[in-house]
């Protein structure tokens, strides 16, 4: 059987029952494994208790997933959030260094909505806590009473940056996608690309300006019937190599280490 790579899938800490539970949704688990061609691998959200560079060289790529909680604003000097906002300290406290050390080591990365909002906090940018309420911004928040078929449907178009790395994943620089999400892209992080923006100027897609690997950050959810919509399929598929190109280097230089005199 032909080895895969193992990709880490980024969870929420979040209480069940009375416990502290550590999950990932099950849709990116499977566009992991199925999307991707590889082995998914949860990892859970406890900080320094892990590090980051261990946990790296065990991993050919890292997913960052979407959540139902917010970055907290004091990670990019943002104002005190509406009451009732959801966050996720040990998430913030887990993902921002690592996506960073994943970065910096050329570990392939695919970031979706809140891991897209993390990449832009790791790069020093700034986000909108509440985009509907910004002046000229549309509401991107799903309808919550729909069905998934409808929340996940297709919102509205973007425009692709000619020469991007997405368009040229698309093979387009126009795209048509969902939309889920409350917060936002405000001030693009310092050494990140805009790939794509919605119909009111929002950046919806990122990258890496200078990339080791493959690095790549949207706002909306390929992940959900990944199979189906083309764009969703060959960013999935683009990531996926990426992660097998990391883990035969990894190999490499694992079999020269060891090829190394005592």
């Amino acid at each position: 059987m032909t080895a895969k790579p193992l990709v880490g899938v980024s969870a929420d800490r979040i209480i069940t029952g009375l416990h502290p539970t550590h999950a990932a949704g099950e849709k990116y688990l499977t566009a992991v494994v199925d999307g991707a061609q590889a082995l998914a691998l949860v990892v859970p959200a406890l900080g320094e208790r892990q590090a980051a560079t261990a946990l790296l060289a065990a991993l050919d790529g890292l997913l960052f997933t979407g959540s139902y909680s917010n970055v907290e604003p004091q990670r990019y000097g943002g104002h005190a959030s509406a009451p009732g906002t959801l966050h996720d300290a040990a998430r913030d406290a887990t993902t921002l260094p690592l996506m960073q050390a994943a970065l910096h080591a050329g570990v392939p990365v695919l970031a979706i909505c809140r891991g897209f909002q993390e990449m832009n906090v790791v790069f020093g940018g700034t986000l909108h806590q509440q985009v509907h309420d910004v002046p000229g911004l549309a509401d991107h928040r799903e309808n919550k009473n729909d069905s998934l078929d409808l929340q996940y449907g297709p919102a509205h178009d973007l425009r692709l940056t000619p020469g991007g790395l997405l368009a040229s994943l698309a093979g387009s620089t126009r795209a048509r996608v969902n939309s889920l999400h409350g917060q936002g892209i405000a001030q693009l992080g310092a050494g990140l690309v805009a790939e794509a923006l919605a119909p009111d100027g929002l950046i919806e897609a990122i990258s890496v300006a200078a990339p080791n690997a493959f690095a790549l950050g949207v706002q909306w959810h390929p992940e959900w019937q990944h199979g189906s919509d083309p764009l969703s399929t060959a960013i999935f598929r683009a990531f996926g190599a990426a992660c097998r190109e990391r883990m035969r280097l990894r190999a490499s230089r694992d079999a020269a280490s060891a090829a190394q005199p005592a």
